[in-house]
């Protein structure tokens, strides 16, 4: 996300992400997905990278969150349930480490106390305006800091572990 907090553009643009980060640096991803059972997105998360050839998620499910009818890429599910039902349906299939990516369903998880950790990487531009990373949730989550890494690049990274507080 950009240091104010946006994760694309008011017209939904990531052109500021394509000069921000060294490719010679290694952020993490990889690693982080080596422990994750399934990626979980929001529509619009979708939609930006439905056209991407090659996508870093392996052989991994990809469940979309979306209330339309058309067929998403092969290896992608759509899924019309609330986070709540989509960690029981997850537990039911013995998944247990779910990526949980785009600002809309990450602060649904969030507003139901479904975040056990947090990683955010914090791009050195200020935006000024667009779509936020975080979405109002009604709900107070408090942030245990895990570790900071940052990079020659500018590029800073966040690492929480989450205790949810009762508003």
């Amino acid at each position: 996300m950009s240091l104010d907090g946006y994760i694309a553009t008011e017209d939904d643009s990531l052109d500021w992400l394509s000069g921000a980060g060294d490719p010679s640096e290694d952020y993490g991803f990889e690693s982080f997905l080596a422990d994750i059972d399934l990626v979980a997105m929001g529509r619009g998360t979708y939609d930006f990278i439905r056209e991407v050839p090659e996508l870093p998620y392996g052989n991994r499910q990809v469940h979309v969150f979306t209330t339309r009818s058309d067929t998403l890429r092969n290896g992608f599910t759509p899924i019309k349930l609330t986070p709540r039902e989509a960690v029981r349906h997850w537990e039911d299939l013995g998944i247990k480490h779910v990526y949980v990516d785009g600002g809309v369903v990450v602060s649904s998880f969030l507003g139901e106390g479904l975040v056990d950790d947090l990683t955010l990487t914090v791009v050195p531009i200020l935006l000024g305006s667009g779509k936020p990373l975080f979405h109002r949730t009604g709900t107070t989550s408090s942030l245990n800091p895990v570790d900071v890494r940052s990079f020659p690049s500018g590029m800073v990274q966040l690492r929480y572990a989450l205790s949810h507080v009762a508003d």
